[in-house]
């Protein structure tokens, strides 16, 4: 349950990142940000699997980054949802996906599934070996 919060505050803090660096995204504040964490987390959920199986074809001959429209259209979804969040445009929510997506990947990467931060250390021994 602690991992779940954790990865919830994660995505509230990627969404923020993304409305900071996306001139097209505005939040309007902390509230806003986490209620579209929570509402994309539903619709990635339960919405999403089904848009990539209807869409597989044209995601198979776009080798994949048809994806990132689907993420796109996600966002205005939330967008026209939760007030205080909003998505002027549709290249904005591209760009504001993939700053989602990326944040999201870097910071999930160091929490285990217990909500731990872990990493891995890495040291130099006995010449060339690394333990």
């Amino acid at each position: 349950m602690r991992g779940l919060f954790i990865r919830w505050l994660v995505l509230t803090f990627s969404i923020a990142a993304a409305s900071y660096l996306i001139s097209g995204i505005y939040v309007s504040g902390f509230f806003s940000a986490f209620f579209t964490a929570a509402l994309l987390g539903v619709l990635n959920t339960f919405l999403r699997p089904v848009l990539i199986i209807l869409t597989l074809p044209i995601n198979i001959l776009s080798f994949g980054l048809f994806t990132f429209v689907i993420n796109a259209l996600l966002l205005m979804m939330a967008s026209g949802v939760i007030p205080g969040f909003h998505v002027y445009g549709f290249w904005s929510a591209v760009f504001g996906s993939l700053v989602i997506s990326i944040v999201n990947w870097l910071l999930n990467s160091y929490i285990n599934d217990k909500g731990r931060i872990e990493y891995i250390d890495l040291r130099k021994r006995d010449g060339n070996r690394w333990e």
